[in-house]
């Protein structure tokens, strides 16, 4: 099945897989997987190492932009996975941790940190033939997107997801801990001033509460095929 060179943006709420999903997309369809979230969360580390991230979730703002232009964020594929490094350090483990989750939102909602990590993307996907996911990219990154998607799913089990993720790490966290921490995220990203986190009016709505990995490749499949006139079907890969 030849589908064309185009960008496709997948937003929605913390722990409803978006990233799982862009990867499988991504990787069943020959497109370069790009993670907004990661590049947050790698600003949040490094405001964190540099001693400019406050126990409140505030940050030091004038010290941050003056680091930012020196951060050498990019994504490197590598054991057949995106990852994100800043310069030649993998950082894709340690930005997934609770810890640096607390000052994720709160850095995304600093202008600037979101001009720059816009900048970045902008970069990376030139060309088109990109899936990216995070909170506003059919919103604000990439608001002519061929294709927007918008992942939901119930609070309950998104909270389920991300607790044992933490648990299969060996984080020593609770579900209450975890619930709280995407209840608190997702307000901050819905309330921002810059850029908040909404269903563009031209997404598909996909809420994958009840369904597996399998089922929503499919629903990827019926999407593509419906919306660019592709009659022929590949054989997907599992």
């Amino acid at each position: 099945m030849s589908i064309p060179d185009i960008i496709i943006a997948v937003d929605g709420y913390s722990s409803t897989g978006k990233s799982t999903f862009a990867k499988m997309v991504a990787a069943e369809f020959g497109f370069l997987y790009l993670d907004s979230g990661a590049m947050y969360r790698g600003v949040a580390l490094c405001a964190l190492e540099a001693g400019l991230a406050h126990e409140d979730a505030t940050f030091d703002e004038q010290g941050l932009q003056a680091l930012l232009p020196s951060l050498e964020l990019h994504f490197r594929r590598e054991e057949g996975a995106t990852k994100l490094f800043l310069g030649d350090r993998c950082i894709e483990g340690e930005i997934r941790t609770l810890g640096v989750s607390k000052f994720a939102s709160p850095v995304s909602a600093l202008p600037f940190v979101r001009h720059f990590v816009d900048d970045k993307l902008h970069g990376f996907s030139a060309g088109g033939r990109v899936i990216m996911d995070g909170r506003d990219i059919g919103t604000t990154v990439f608001p002519n997107a061929e294709v927007k998607i918008f992942m939901t799913a119930e609070p309950a089990e998104r909270a389920r997801r991300r607790y044992e993720e933490h648990l299969a790490k060996g984080e020593n966290v609770t579900l209450e801990e975890v619930r709280a921490n995407l209840e608190e995220r997702d307000y901050r990203d819905s309330h921002r001033e810059t850029s908040p986190l909404r269903q563009a009016a031209d997404a598909y709505v996909l809420d994958n509460t009840h369904m597996t990995l399998h089922e929503e490749l499919v629903w990827m499949l019926g999407l593509l095929q419906g919306k660019f006139g592709l009659l022929e079907s590949p054989g997907l890969s599992w």
